[in-house]
């Protein structure tokens, strides 16, 4: 299933992971995890954020993904199934 990860990471301790290399790490490991539709870096609600879609296989594979964030950044973590626009269509053909 389609999956946006919304990850907003505590600023004290995803300095330090910046300044130690720890951050660019996790990035790394998740990118090559996930195999991204897309992903985005940005500053939300005041701190350092990632966005990321990506295909969820299976619910078992939240812990791996979030627990990286967790860890590394003490990050906020959000995953919300998404539709991009061909999904959309479908679903609304679907209604009838």
């Amino acid at each position: 299933m389609r999956t946006l990860l919304r990850a907003r990471m505590d600023t004290r301790t995803s300095n330090e992971a910046v300044k130690d290399g720890t951050m660019a790490k996790m990035i790394e490991e998740v990118v090559q995890q996930l195999e991204p539709e897309a992903a985005y870096f940005t500053a939300l609600d005041g701190g350092r954020s990632c966005l990321i879609v990506f295909d969820m296989k299976d619910p078992s594979q939240m812990p791996g993904i979030c627990e990286k964030f967790f860890v590394t950044a003490e990050a906020e973590v959000e995953l919300h199934p998404v539709m991009n626009l061909d999904d959309l269509k479908k679903g609304l053909a679907a209604l009838g």
